[in-house]
């Protein structure tokens, strides 16, 4: 606990069996209370390593849902265990569990509701061997989104994300795209609700068995930041009702 406030770290799973391990070993239990971990039907023994490092909640998916559909087991699990900050943190150790007690700080210290560990503040991108055509598309997509939705982040695309227990309990998760968009939709409702959105430099690692995905489907998920974001200024301008809010 922080102040008094549980927290849950929650780990979207696919795959992840050569990084969980690494993951875990980083996560500072001095101050979380709890573990999820959930398995999108990974065709590698990811399950095994985590019932190996005593992981207590692991939820294993019939069906592959995608990455929205998992994490919104994972909140829905976060929910159900009480907790009061809730951190998504990617298991293929792509992002550092060391940023975890500084993002809870801020939302356990009552500063912002929800914190996002930024991959574009600083040099952390590219250094950590970010693509160079993914950094471009982060940054043209990201300026797209803040003249959109009428914001100043300086990243709407990292999947190391902290929230409040308030805030997941205002915006309507559940009826999210299930595939990466999801990220952006969650997002979209924050913003619809007033949340204001802390951000901390976060040092990042592009290595092979870390996920990524590929050119065809960086594209699809381009398009569907950009309607998110044209949705999001026609329902604030009335013009339009999204079941997003």
């Amino acid at each position: 606990m922080l102040n008094n406030k549980k927290i849950v770290v929650v780990l979207p799973a696919y795959n992840a069996g050569k990084t969980l391990e690494m993951t875990y070993a980083e996560i500072p239990f001095d101050i979380v209370d709890e573990v999820v971990l959930v398995d999108d039907v990974s065709k590698d023994n990811t399950v095994e390593v985590a019932e190996k490092l005593g992981i207590k909640h692991i939820i294993r998916h019939d069906k592959n849902k995608g990455y929205g559909g998992n994490q919104k087991s994972c909140y829905n699990k976060a929910l159900e265990l009480n907790a009061d900050i809730v951190v998504m943190l990617h298991p293929d150790y792509q992002y550092t569990p060391k940023l975890i007690p500084a993002m809870c700080s801020i939302i356990a210290g009552e500063l912002y509701p929800v914190v996002l560990g930024s991959r574009i503040l600083g040099k952390g991108a590219l250094r950590g061997g970010m693509p160079y055509y993914k950094y471009i598309f982060n940054r043209f997509l990201t300026f797209s989104e803040n003249v959109l939705i009428g914001q100043k982040l300086s990243e709407y695309h990292t999947g190391y994300r902290a929230f409040s227990k308030e805030v997941l309990q205002s915006i309507n998760f559940n009826v999210n795209n299930d595939d990466f968009v999801f990220d952006n939709e969650m997002l979209s409702q924050i913003f619809m609700k007033n949340f204001e959105i802390a951000e901390i430099t976060c040092p990042t690692k592009y290595f092979e068995d870390a996920s990524s995905i590929n050119f065809s489907r960086s594209m699809k998920y381009g398009l569907g930041v950009l309607r998110v974001s044209m949705i999001h200024r026609l329902h604030k301008w009335h013009l339009i009702k999204s079941k997003l809010y």
